[in-house]
């Protein structure tokens, strides 16, 4: 069981039907629809981002445009909004700050810990493999070029380098040869976000298939999982998901007893997007978000009776979710921009727009550059339908939007 404290907040604060404030900072693609899901449910969100015209400024009730690594701004807008959540949508932020936020009174979300913990891949990976014994990649940290070639000796190659802190795949690469540490941490470097300068170096798991299990820890209500999603990466970033994702009655248990375990041990209330490798001898635990994960954009293709965003606006409001069912099998296809522009626009609305059981959203990104997340296509058909055809449907359906400048 979670907490009672934010059970009993929230329905305190409500008692003469007070809105609740949300301090939202991120406002990407997967911010706008949390705040199109508030917004759906009479709550209020301001919207932060350290540029202007973000996705989810564009229909939140307010905005702030700061430099959330800068802890003096931070406090000067919690303090100015005087929030009731503080709900992060992205690492590149000062996490530290949430535990004094916290004893004010505030609820960050999920907690303090777990944010500080998951926007530095440091803290999971050692909580995860350490502290709970969950199956991991063998890895090892490094502050330098000649660390990272101590720690690519000690877990073999080919191995994987990534930032602590990034998001999207940024500063992730593969290291095949020795030749390639070099390059390996100078884009690693180049990747990070905020002001760490540090790298994991993972052994690379011999996985049959990548998952994602979106996860939902309740105040005071048992935990929940929603259908495993599939998906294939490039870059380090999805290109493709899929709902639901082929996996084992075994594999699965495996999944959620572990997604169970960590997102008990970080404590509070919400959903996390937790990624597991697939491989021949079992489940392996890879990273976790606490927050909705961008590969669970499927949802919003009707896959579930609640999309993710939904579901962690309840968790995070003490609503209780009585169950999450598998209503339709769904797919999502990232629509990329291919060069730098200001005010991107788009052609091929038409054509999506008449392809049946097909639906499409624009995140409205005041600029674009190359590989950029700028839209994305979603299809849905019935359990019956094989995934592989429905997830082919949604590429057709992305190929047919593109970005111009």
């Amino acid at each position: 069981m979670r907490s009672q404290k934010f059970k009993s907040v929230f329905l305190q604060s409500n008692k003469d039907n007070k809105k609740m404030k949300i301090l939202l900072l991120g406002s990407g693609e997967l911010g706008k629809e949390f705040v199109i899901a508030a917004q759906r449910i009479g709550q209020t969100v301001i919207a932060v981002d350290s540029y202007k015209n973000a996705p989810a400024m564009q229909v939140a009730h307010g905005f702030e445009v700061i430099n959330m690594l800068d802890g003096t701004e931070l406090d000067r807008i919690v303090a100015k909004h005087k929030p009731d959540f503080i709900v992060p949508e992205i690492e590149a932020i000062r996490t530290e700050r949430f535990y004094d936020y916290e004893k004010q009174g505030i609820i960050v979300v999920p907690s303090a810990k777990a944010a500080n913990f998951t926007m530095n891949r440091k803290a999971i990976r050692d909580l995860a493999s350490k502290e709970l014994g969950l199956k991991t990649a063998a890895y090892r940290y490094a502050t330098t070029a000649l660390e990272l070639q101590k720690g690519v000796e000690a877990v073999g190659m080919p191995c994987v380098v990534k930032p602590l802190m990034s998001s999207s795949g940024k500063g992730q690469s593969t290291i095949k040869t020795t030749d390639d540490i070099e390059k390996a941490w100078q884009y690693a470097v180049e990747g990070s976000r905020g002001d760490v300068v540090e790298v994991i170096v993972e052994a690379f798991v011999k996985f049959n298939s990548e998952i994602t299990l979106l996860t939902v820890s309740q105040n005071n209500n048992p935990t929940l999982f929603c259908a495993p999603i599939g998906h294939r990466q490039e870059r380090g970033d999805y290109q493709e998901s899929w709902q639901p994702a082929r996996i084992s009655d075994q594999d699965l248990y495996e999944a959620q007893d572990m997604a169970e375990k960590v997102t008990e041990a970080l404590g509070g209330a919400g959903l996390f997007g937790v990624e597991f490798f697939l491989a021949n001898d079992g489940v392996y635990f890879s990273e976790l978000s606490p927050r909705p994960h961008d590969t669970g954009m499927v949802t919003l293709a009707g896959t579930q009776n609640f999309n993710e965003f939904e579901l962690h606006l309840r968790a995070i409001l003490s609503l209780p979710i009585c169950s999450i069912t598998l209503e339709k099998a769904g797919a999502s296809a990232v629509v990329l921009a291919s060069q730098n522009s200001i005010n991107p626009t788009f052609t091929g609305l038409e054509k999506i727009a008449a392809l049946p059981k097909t639906d499409f959203r624009i995140f409205g990104k005041p600029s674009s550059r190359p590989y950029r997340r700028m839209a994305v296509a979603l299809t849905n058909d019935t359990l019956e339908t094989p995934i592989e055809e429905i997830t082919e449907r949604a590429i057709q359906a992305a190929a047919l939007l593109k970005v111009h400048s």
